[in-house]
């Protein structure tokens, strides 16, 4: 499979093209490097796999060029206004740049257009009763971000039903894992402030749970969606809610920091958790790692 990963050198990117690698395919990276780093694709250029970086804005009109010369299997779209990333300038450059990718995939035409979301802004709120949240609860998107991901998955639909460019939209839990920025997750601040020796910030209580996904499983969701799920918007999850509070504490140990604490945002989504029940049907996907394992392979775990 020939595979072109937009977002290549962030978090998840990085994670992705080192699978991809190992399973044998050939791998294009597109990033601007905004928000990733070549450092992130160290392990991946040591891998001795074929794999080219291409530091590119997805938005760019070269960006045509190089998906007709490469000729893709795959297009994953990993830079839908990631963690990090402005309101501001990111809203419309992420629209601008996943328009590029679907013009180029319906101009080659049989390339598969997979695309990361984030969940919890797409879903918002749901009553205690609907959690974990499976994939016909009512969309209340959260923010810019909730708004644009809404958009995102309409403008995938539209193209798959006038151009029969063929998408899968994956909605993603919390991923956390090793290389993730301090301002790409709970988990990534929290690392942060115990490599800093400093107080987290929490926002209220840290009562607000979230459904915490390692980035070696949700990788493989992502691989699996290059062949599965057409058509869909799959949920990532593992269906377990965890207090953003007692993350803290698995992380720091008892003798950790007390966190600092403020005022929580209106926008602050109080529960959540994501059914796995269609990416098991639809992706033959479950989740297999425990919250305590991924920690722990992070060094940041109970002992």
């Amino acid at each position: 499979m020939n595979a072109l990963v937009v977002g290549g050198a962030g978090f998840i990117g990085s994670h992705l093209t080192e699978r991809l690698l190992a399973d044998g395919h050939v791998v294009d990276v597109v990033d601007d490097l905004s928000l990733g780093s070549l450092a992130n694709l160290a392990e991946a250029r040591s891998m001795g796999g074929e794999l080219k970086i291409h530091t590119l804005d997805a938005g760019a009109d070269e960006f045509q060029a190089l998906v007709a010369l490469r000729t893709p299997d795959v297009i994953y779209h990993l830079g839908v206004l990631p963690p990090g990333e402005s309101v501001e300038s990111g809203a419309a450059a992420s629209l601008r740049s996943l328009i590029s990718v679907l013009e180029a995939a319906r101009a080659l035409g049989g390339v598969k257009v997979v695309v990361a979301l984030s969940a919890v802004s797409i879903y918002g709120d749901v009553p205690s009763k609907d959690l974990p949240i499976k994939e016909n609860q009512t969309w209340k998107p959260v923010g810019v971000r909730g708004v644009l991901a809404r958009s995102v998955a309409e403008l995938l639909a539209v193209y798959r039903e006038e151009h029969s460019v063929e998408f899968t939209a994956l909605a993603l839990a919390n991923v956390y894992g090793d290389r993730q920025r301090a301002d790409g997750g709970v988990v990534g601040a929290f690392s942060h402030a115990l490599a800093q020796r400093e107080a987290p910030v929490l926002n209220g209580d840290g009562r607000q749970t979230r459904d915490f996904l390692y980035i070696d499983d949700a990788v493989d969701a992502l691989v699996r969606a290059a062949t599965r799920g057409s058509g869909l918007v799959v949920n990532v999850g593992t269906g377990v809610a965890t207090s953003v509070s007692a993350v803290w504490w698995q992380m720091a140990g008892p003798d950790g920091i007390a966190p600092l604490t403020v005022q929580r945002g209106r926008s602050d989504v109080s529960r959540f958790a994501l059914s796995p029940t269609r990416a098991r049907i639809q992706l033959a996907w479950a989740p297999w790692t425990e919250l305590s394992v991924g920690l722990r392979a992070l060094g940041r775990g109970p002992r």
